[in-house]
């Protein structure tokens, strides 16, 4: 202990330190300081999304349960806009490879309804027209496949095309599509019909009148409420100037 005690006692006050000195560390501690305040922060680099897993990856990863691997890919789509650090605005998503996933999500469990939910409401609500109308696309050719199970994604692509892209006539397209497809009991007439508002929409008056007679006449439409509602409309119709 004493030999410590002399050490300590034989190091020179720091008042003794030259004034010079003590100006240069302080002058370095200020310097220091202020580079960090200044130094540019590193910035977050956003990842382009990869290609889907193929055949042998999604076995391997799927344990042999397709339907809980289907889940789990579509939550990590889902988050990865939401990358450490960053946020990545869907029009800066690269649409081929997004829909790459989608639809191996789809071929995994064709059930699953997220995937189309996730087309039609969410990665279509871009300010891309071009974007919007692939998610669209993709929408019909997967509708196309299952019309009775899947009529409410289309219904939602109707939507967008004639009030987001302004699209009257790709409305329409989607329209005479569900229609023309989706016959289950199921799918309620609000949307087997909407064929007859879009024609509205355009114009197409008397196009309208002529679908809404084709389909009172057809056998396959046996529901009250249905059949009130073409007549009802038919009727409007026919006093509109």
């Amino acid at each position: 202990m004493n030999r410590h005690f002399k050490y300590w006692r034989d190091e020179r006050p720091w008042r003794a330190t030259p004034v010079k000195c003590m100006w240069a560390f302080a002058l370095a501690v200020l310097l220091q300081i202020t580079w960090g305040f200044l130094r540019p922060s590193a910035e977050a680099q956003a990842e382009d999304l990869p290609a889907p897993p193929q055949g042998p990856q999604l076995r391997l990863a799927g344990l042999d349960d397709p339907i809980a691997l289907a889940k789990v890919l579509m939550l990590w789509l889902q988050a990865f806009d939401n990358q450490p650090g960053i946020s990545i605005p869907f029009k800066q998503l690269d649409y081929t490879r997004l829909i790459e996933w989608l639809d191996r999500i789809l071929a995994l469990d064709d059930r699953a309804d997220y995937p189309l939910l996730a087309a039609s409401r969410l990665y279509s609500q871009v300010p891309d027209d071009a974007k919007k109308r692939r998610m669209l696309e993709f929408v019909r050719e997967k509708f196309l496949l299952a019309p009775d199970r899947r009529w409410r994604w289309l219904a939602h692509c109707i939507f967008v095309a004639k009030y987001q892209i302004k699209d009257l006539e790709l409305a329409l397209d989607y329209a005479r599509t569900l229609r023309q497809n989706a016959r289950s009991p199921a799918v309620p007439f609000w949307a087997r019909d909407m064929e007859v508002y879009v024609l509205e929409d355009t114009g197409e008056i008397e196009a309208a009148k002529v679908l809404i007679g084709g389909l009172l006449e057809h056998e396959a439409i046996d529901d009250p409420a249905e059949i009130r509602f073409l007549q009802d409309r038919l009727l409007k119709l026919e006093e509109a100037p």
